[in-house]
């Protein structure tokens, strides 16, 4: 049987593609067609060079490993461990399902021309075959995903929260975001999210009403003391979502967060409230965001 190297690389960087665009679905990243392509470029060389055994070191689990986060950082661009290891377990997952379903795919449209070496799958298959089998790996994983989120129930979607900041105590519902992942930069401690109008009783209207002014570095509407007291307790949070790219929020440490779920109260200090300008929702059905690790 000719295998011929072109055919090799071509099908890999096609799969690699895939998987990493599906990925990027599934984590909701927005990823730039050339990183996505650089990085599949580069799993697809890693699999002509185990095909052609030209390095003896490519059998390496550690390489392997290696190779994993390279893809993934050069693909998504991380800005942190935690997010790293995120995007690679996903990737993984993905690719273990693609992998499963391509060569159930192709195995069963023609087994006699399948063989193994170096840890490849090589054969005379179509490139047809390749991406029908890309594609039922596609939908099965975005179908599993939409399955597991339906399987939520809206009780498990919201709890009540009750903040301290400067000994004064407000109470509202907030969302579970299974999507919020947002932390303090330098302690990485995590964000809630809540609407600046219920910290009117905490903090002072001087600063909740001026909150874009301050993140670009104007104090000016500021009395001096209000900006003295302040001005080392405010953190900027950097953030892609709430429908802005690349946008930043203000944040304070509480004394404390609790979070009430039927009849557990769970107290938490080491967390940052992110102070949105404006309403997370029309009906004001809840009033915060909070990641699911909290939980």
């Amino acid at each position: 049987m000719t295998i011929y190297i072109d055919v090799v690389l071509i099908e890999n960087l096609i799969m690699n593609y895939i998987i990493l665009f599906t990925t990027s679905l599934v984590l909701k990243i927005k990823t730039k067609h050339i990183r996505t392509i650089c990085a599949s470029l580069l799993g697809a060389i890693y699999s002509v060079i185990a095909y052609m055994g030209i390095l003896k070191i490519y059998s390496s689990i550690f390489l392997k490993i290696i190779l994993s986060i390279l893809i993934v950082y050069i693909a998504f661009n991380p800005q942190n461990i935690q997010k790293m290891w995120k995007e690679l377990l996903i990737f993984y997952l993905v690719s273990f399902v693609f992998g499963g379903a391509a060569f159930s795919l192709i195995y069963i449209v023609k087994p006699q021309n399948i063989l193994m070496r170096n840890g490849l799958f090589l054969g005379t298959y179509t490139l047809k075959n390749v991406l029908l089998g890309a594609i039922i790996g596609f939908i099965t994983i975005l179908s599993c995903f939409k399955f597991i989120k339906s399987k939520i129930s809206k009780k498990d979607m919201f709890c009540d929260i009750e903040v301290k900041i400067n000994d004064k105590k407000i109470k509202t519902k907030a969302m579970i975001d299974t999507g919020n992942c947002l932390k303090e930069p330098i302690t990485s401690l995590p964000v809630v999210i809540i609407e600046h109008t219920l910290l009117y009783e905490c903090i002072p209207k001087e600063i909740l009403n001026n909150l874009e002014k301050i993140i670009g570095g104007d104090f000016e509407k500021i009395s001096e003391n209000i900006k003295n007291e302040y001005i080392s307790k405010l953190k900027l949070i950097p953030f892609s979502s709430l429908g802005k790219q690349n946008g930043m929020l203000l944040g304070i440490k509480p004394q404390y967060l609790k979070i009430i779920n039927d009849e557990e109260i769970k107290e938490v200090k080491n967390v940052i409230i992110g102070i949105y300008n404006k309403s997370l929702t029309k009906k004001g059905e809840y009033r915060a965001l909070m990641g699911i690790e909290l939980i």
